[in-house]
């Protein structure tokens, strides 16, 4: 009998030989798997989570953004029906709406006459004509010098300056709405009419729209 075989057994409990019999730990393939799957499905989970946190603190996601952006970009652009304040004509006076005092205040006579008159050509209604006062005559080193009311500095003035290319604008304490052109030394002649023409239309035409829609298109 075999030191191994529990005493009281033999027949075929007996074990014979000098082999003995190994015990294999159960396999755990199951379990691996049964891991596997749960950690996959928990990333699954967390990076779900995630994606949402991330659509909440962006707005949408990235496409969704960038759409509303292009979207928001085009209305922008897109004109309207109506015209707005911006883009509406300015409201100036024509020529004949405004009086001019031509008065010159150079040495050279017959300028205030000369120049009134092509003022009138072009329009313009003419009023007084003479000599500069005390205050501007031999004292205008310029072209010219433009006075009026400080209502007349968005208006009738502008439309004035379009004539006597480099001088200098001035409101004063006028309570009139007459304007006055003082000639002044290095005065030549009026503007040519074309030129006054065009920069007149220019100064009438619709101002571009804000760009408020342009950042970030």
């Amino acid at each position: 009998m075999s030191m191994l075989t529990p005493p009281g057994m033999g027949g075929q409990y007996r074990i014979k030989g000098n082999k003995y019999p190994r015990m294999r730990r159960p396999r755990r393939r199951g379990r691996l798997a049964f891991l596997a799957v749960a950690s996959a499905t928990a990333l699954g989970v967390i990076g779900w989570g995630t994606l949402q946190l991330i659509d909440v603190f962006t707005g949408g996601g990235g496409k969704a953004s960038a759409a509303g952006v292009r979207a928001g970009c085009a209305t922008a652009a897109e004109p309207k029906a109506s015209p707005s304040p911006a883009r509406a004509e300015r409201a100036l006076p024509k020529p004949g709406q405004i009086t001019v005092n031509v008065l010159n205040a150079t040495a050279r006579k017959g300028l205030a006459k000369q120049t009134a008159d092509e003022l009138k050509k072009r329009g313009f209604h003419i009023g007084q004509v003479g000599n500069a006062t005390k205050e501007f005559d031999k004292k205008v080193k310029g072209t010219g010098l433009l006075l009026g009311a400080t209502s007349a500095m968005n208006t009738s003035l502008p439309v004035l300056a379009t004539q006597l290319t480099g001088a200098e604008t001035r409101a004063d304490t006028r309570k009139g709405a007459d304007v006055d052109l003082v000639i002044g030394d290095g005065f030549k002649e009026l503007a040519k009419q074309p030129d006054a023409t065009k920069a007149l239309a220019a100064l009438s035409a619709p101002r571009p729209a804000a760009d408020a829609a342009k950042k970030g298109c």
